[in-house]
């Protein structure tokens, strides 16, 4: 076959508008979301749900974007420091991070009402305020700030520690507690405790050393870091609690902004649905958690409303007053939490 002028001039014009059009498709194709946690790695069905849920959303995305969004999850804080995750969202620099939102507290104040002891009481009061003034203006308050609520997620907290059980304010007396937020700092303070700050990934070694003898923290991460294997007592939350975290899916709102509507709308349904995986998994594990204490030999103790009420007193004349005393917009979060029952 002879190849005449005319055709190869016509290949050799066509080749460099061809190629373009194929690199940008593949780059539009290839996309992959970078989502972080501090929690244990697993995989999509077993370990820290948290870590599930994260690789649930990956693997949802792919399938609904048909490969054209796809997503890494990063544990342990193996990408990003814990504390500076929410930092590398707001720049754009990290796409998601599932994050204990009042991490971020020294950067906004008004996220702290997201660990604020006595403010939340049942998984169905904290899923309330996404619907309620609260919800709608925390939201708001995140977009402004740069980040986007993808999956809402609430835990509910207790308490492992190196001697006796933790169910009364005045048990903490004397100890060097965990409390795992500013606001928790400040009523252990006002119960006579010795505080420690760090993130929860950190707890196993400070209660193996001594430098803690009591982590408060979610049921999940009183799984996750094994604090069994240390642990003398747990206090759960299954029954009554006094505090409850909010640890949500974040995302980058410049990541989102820079994606087509119809992957924006993906994001949006997926992390809509995995709120149920989530609340479902958070309350098994506070059953969970007392189970994995006793098989090591530890006695689980619950709180009841009399007992959570006197935590709720002391967090009401410390950090209550503290917070809204800081701005008018912390005095509003404040007293939208307590229009919703």
């Amino acid at each position: 076959m002879t190849i005449t002028r005319r055709r190869l001039l016509a290949a050799t014009t066509a080749a460099p508008l061809a190629a373009p059009w194929i690199a940008g498709t593949a780059r539009a194709e290839a996309k992959k979301l970078k989502i972080s946690h501090q929690f244990p790695g697993g995989t999509i069905d077993t370990g820290d749900f948290r870590d599930q849920l994260c690789r649930r959303f990956a693997a949802e995305l792919e399938k609904r974007t048909k490969g054209a969004l796809t997503g890494e999850v990063y544990p342990n804080s193996s990408l990003v420091k814990t504390v500076a995750q929410y930092s590398a969202l707001r720049r754009g620099a990290l796409d998601l991070s599932l994050y204990p939102l009042n991490y971020a507290g020294g950067e906004v104040s008004e996220y702290n009402i997201g660990f604020m002891p006595g403010v939340i009481s049942s998984y169905a009061q904290g899923y309330a305020w996404k619907n309620a003034e609260i919800g709608k203006k925390l939201t708001a308050l995140m977009a402004e700030k740069g980040v986007i609520c993808v999956t809402w997620l609430w835990q509910a907290g207790g308490s492992a520690s190196r001697s006796k059980p933790i169910q009364v304010p005045e048990d903490v007396k004397g100890l060097k507690v965990r409390g795992g937020s500013r606001e928790m700092d400040q009523m252990l303070k006002g119960a006579g405790a010795s505080v420690v700050s760090m993130p929860s990934n950190e707890l196993y070694a400070a209660m193996q050393t001594g430098t803690m003898d009591v982590a408060m923290t979610s049921s999940t991460s009183l799984i996750s870091f094994r604090l069994e294997e240390i642990a003398k007592a747990l206090t759960t939350g299954r029954n009554k609690g006094f505090f409850f975290v909010f640890e949500p899916l974040l995302m980058s709102k410049q990541v989102f902004d820079s994606l087509p509507k119809d992957q924006q709308t993906a994001i949006v349904e997926i992390g809509l649905e995995l709120e149920k995986f989530g609340m479902a998994s958070a309350k098994a594990d506070d059953e969970a958690v007392a189970k994995v204490y006793e098989k090591a030999g530890i006695k689980a103790y619950d709180i009841d409303q009399a007992q959570a009420d006197k935590w709720k007193a002391i967090a009401h004349d410390t950090c209550w007053k503290e917070y809204s005393a800081k701005s008018a917009s912390n005095a509003e979060f404040l007293k939208l939490s307590q229009q919703v029952s």
